[in-house]
C-alpha cells in the first residue's frame, strides 16, 4: 500500500476513519528522513491493513506545531485515535517491525479506560501502555 500524504484538510479524517496509523513527520531537506522513507515505505508494503501517512513538516507547519514535533523525522502511532507512541529519529527496519508488532498487541480497551480514569480525575490525559522502541 502506497503511503498517504496527510494535511490539515485530510489529517482527522484519515486517522478517524482508520483504527490503526502510522505517521512519519519528514521533511525534503533532513538526511536521516530521506534514509528512513524506504525502510517506512517497505513497512507500509508488509502491513497492507495499516494506514501509513506521512506528514511534510515545512508545508504543514501546523500540524507539526500541534503535535509537538521538534526533531525530525518522528514516528508516530495511532490506534483508535489515540496515540499511543511517538519517538523522534529513523528506525532500522527491524526496530519499526517491532514498534508496528507491540502496536498491534494494545489492548485498545484498556488504554481507553485508564485515559478515561486519567481525565476523570483531573489528570493529563497521556497515553498509556505506549510501546518501547
Amino acid at each position: 500500500m502506497a503511503t498517504v500524504e496527510l494535511t490539515k484538510e485530510n489529517f482527522d479524517s484519515t486517522v478517524s476513519e482508520n483504527g490503526f496509523v502510522l505517521i512519519d513527520f519528514w521533511a525534503e531537506w533532513c538526511g536521516p528522513c530521506r534514509q528512513f522513507a524506504p525502510v517506512f515505505e517497505r513497512a507500509s508494503e508488509a502491513n497492507p491493513d495499516i494506514v501509513f501517512a506521512k506528514v511534510d513538516t515545512e508545508a504543514e507547519p501546523e500540524l507539526a506545531a500541534a503535535f509537538e514535533i521538534r526533531s525530525i523525522p518522528t514516528l508516530m502511532v495511532i490506534r483508535d485515535q489515540v496515540a499511543v507512541y511517538a519517538q523522534p529519529g529513523a528506525l532500522p527496519e527491524p526496530m519499526l517491525a517491532d514498534v508496528i508488532g507491540q502496536a498491534r498487541g494494545l489492548d485498545m480497551a484498556e488504554i481507553k479506560a485508564k485515559i478515561a480514569e486519567q481525565q476523570a480525575a483531573g489528570g493529563e490525559a497521556a497515553p498509556g501502555g505506549a510501546p518501547e522502541a
